[in-house]
């Protein structure tokens, strides 16, 4: 077979569609948000996304890789963090870096996939490798580069730890009152120690 029927190994006949990937991922998205990255299967995912397993195998191969295709997607408003820090003066770019992240876990369309992914990489290594490549080269690594010292890049990843913690013990692990908290008082109080990281001396 010749063309695009012969692309990927393993494709059962007639299969080639958009849709059908899509549904794949966002029915990996909800395996991996529900029950983790361990306990999330190949077959699992197909059967939550009406497909056959091999179909699953054919367009993204591995678990990990289904895992890591997932996470872009889930991972690319997050990345848009970047421009939003940048966009005004740099002392005040704690804030706005505080406010855009706990926007995409306050709204219920990105939260649920950020949960997959924050879950997943705490307790399995290959996630958590994935998770940190995204984190480090290109949404990490962009800011550390607009920052104007030696230690740029520490700067960048201690302000993202601040973020990364606060929101795993708010939306993850639920630790009152930082769960059920206003939002605002959250921001109020995190982001001059993300500026902190950011720019003081």
């Amino acid at each position: 077979m010749t063309g695009v029927t012969s692309r990927k190994r393993g494709r059962p006949p007639g299969t080639e569609s958009s849709d059908t990937r899509d549904r794949i991922l966002t029915a990996a998205r909800e395996e991996f948000s529900e029950r983790g990255y361990e306990k999330t299967s190949v077959r699992g995912i197909a059967k939550a996304a009406g497909v056959d397993s091999a179909l699953v195998h054919h367009y993204f191969g591995t678990k990990e890789q289904v895992f890591e295709a997932a996470v872009e997607v889930a991972f690319s408003p997050a990345l848009k963090m970047r421009d939003v820090v940048l966009e005004g003066p740099i002392e005040g770019a704690g804030e706005r870096m505080t406010r855009f992240v706990f926007g995409l876990w306050e709204n219920p369309v990105t939260r649920k996939p950020l949960l997959a992914i924050i879950r997943s990489a705490v307790n399995n290594e290959a996630a958590a490798a994935v998770f940190r490549r995204l984190v480090a080269t290109q949404l990490m690594r962009r800011i550390a580069d607009e920052l104007d010292t030696p230690d740029a890049e520490l700067r960048a990843e201690l302000a993202a730890a601040q973020l990364v913690g606060v929101a795993m013990m708010r939306y993850v692990i639920r630790i009152e009152p930082v769960a059920s908290a206003d939002v605002e008082l959250i921001i109020a109080r995190v982001a001059p120690v993300v500026q902190g990281h950011l720019t003081n001396p």
